[in-house]
């Protein structure tokens, strides 16, 4: 029988979901039943419309729920669905603790539901082939990106920028909402790397606005194995870095583009100086020897398979558990408010904001696997240091 499929979060990101539900739609794959969002859904829908998601399941009874609301609001919104009888396909960051990523593992058992998280960077082939090549001889990890926001980023929505909403933590910085794709595929290296978990986190956070999370970050995450993973992203990038994750080893580099799905193994050709940018002696076009890899697996149609064949999840909710710890460690009441920095660091042109010079920095970062006070970087603060959990869910 065709699945029976409700979204919750019809609007904004809530619209890609619209229109992959349709394309599965029109192939007979799912049949949507209703759309629930607490503002009027646009554009008008052809199903039944909710604006609270208990009278959505009630009305409907879908099979499977796909969850697209603000990261706070996943986990009661969740459990109303598995109480349902639903399986769940849950937007990143699926919660925002690893007590909330307990309560809902508990509540899959229970019910005997599936959940699959929405880290569709996992689905892709190009991201398979740089797991295959990761081995316990990896010697560094890193993430970088550079992404531009302008302040209407900011006033999308009443938690835009904010830490905590009615007494609740909320998740939007770069490290755990924007960019948490970049993030998610490199621990998930790190694990297929046989490093371990994550059990040492070292962070500076910085912010061009006076908003309340980071829109730039250094985190240096350090495995059991001792394996170290520098990430260093940014929203108040220069020229775009998509989203490169490198893996170091004996044998080479390996290089993993998000969202492009373009590849580098060792042996292909790439040098480090390619990562390092164009402006320095040597160097070739950054991205120069990425070669795009054509193949994504979508993460509905495959928890559409997994309930009728019972073939694993790409993302099951168990394989989020090390960066829920991670976002933990750093929305947690006890790490410091990111550094704002001053008009003298920050370039301003109406509503874009850039920190001159910081494509350069993230890069050198990356490639020296240190944090900007260890690199004698003027604006760098002190970083927040965090021994992370031995166990976890």
């Amino acid at each position: 029988m065709t699945p029976r499929v409700a979204l919750i979060g019809a609007n904004g990101h809530g619209r890609w979901h619209r229109r992959r539900i349709a394309e599965l739609r029109a192939g007979g794959i799912v049949s949507l039943v209703g759309l629930a969002d607490v503002q009027p859904i646009d554009p008008a829908p052809d199903v039944p419309a909710f604006t609270d998601h208990r009278e959505l399941l009630a009305a409907t009874q879908p099979d499977v729920v796909v969850i697209c609301t603000p990261p706070h609001t996943h986990l009661p919104i969740a459990l109303d669905a598995l109480r349902a009888g639903c399986d769940l396909l849950l937007e990143k960051p699926p919660v925002t603790s690893p007590a909330d990523h307990e309560t809902l593992l508990t509540a899959l058992r229970s019910t005997g539901r599936s959940c699959q998280v929405g880290f569709q960077a996992l689905g892709s082939v190009a991201w398979s082939r740089f797991r295959d090549a990761l081995s316990p001889r990896t010697t560094g990890l890193t993430a970088v990106a550079s992404w531009k926001r302008d302040d209407t980023y900011y006033a999308r929505s009443p938690w835009a920028g904010r830490r905590v909403v009615g007494g609740r933590p909320v998740v939007d910085g770069a490290l755990v909402n924007p960019l948490a794709h970049a993030v998610m595929q490199a621990l998930a290296a790190g694990a297929a790397a046989g490093a371990g978990r994550p059990r040492q986190l070292e962070a500076e956070r910085y912010r061009v606005r006076p908003i309340e999370v980071e829109d730039t970050a250094f985190a240096r995450i350090t495995f059991e194995s001792g394996l170290p993973l520098l990430v260093a992203v940014t929203l108040a990038g220069e020229d775009f870095i998509a989203g490169e994750i490198e893996a170091r080893g004996p044998d080479g580099t390996a290089v993993l583009e998000y969202p492009t799905d373009r590849l580098a193994l060792p042996g292909s050709g790439l040098t480090d100086s390619a990562r390092l940018g164009s402006d320095l002696p040597g160097s070739k076009t950054p991205g120069a020897g990425l070669i795009e890899v054509p193949g994504r697996t979508d993460l509905l149609t495959d928890l559409v398979r997994h309930r009728a064949e019972g073939t694993p999840l790409l993302v099951p909710l168990e394989a989020t558990a090390a960066f829920t710890t991670v976002l933990e460690a750093l929305t947690m009441p006890e790490a410091p408010e990111p550094r704002l920095l001053n008009s003298s660091t920050v370039a301003i042109e109406g509503p874009n904001r850039t920190i001159p010079g910081i494509n350069a920095l993230l890069r050198r970062a990356a490639a020296e696997l240190k944090l900007p006070s260890e690199l004698d970087v003027p604006w760098s603060a002190e970083p927040f240091r965090r021994r992370l959990p031995v166990t976890w869910p």
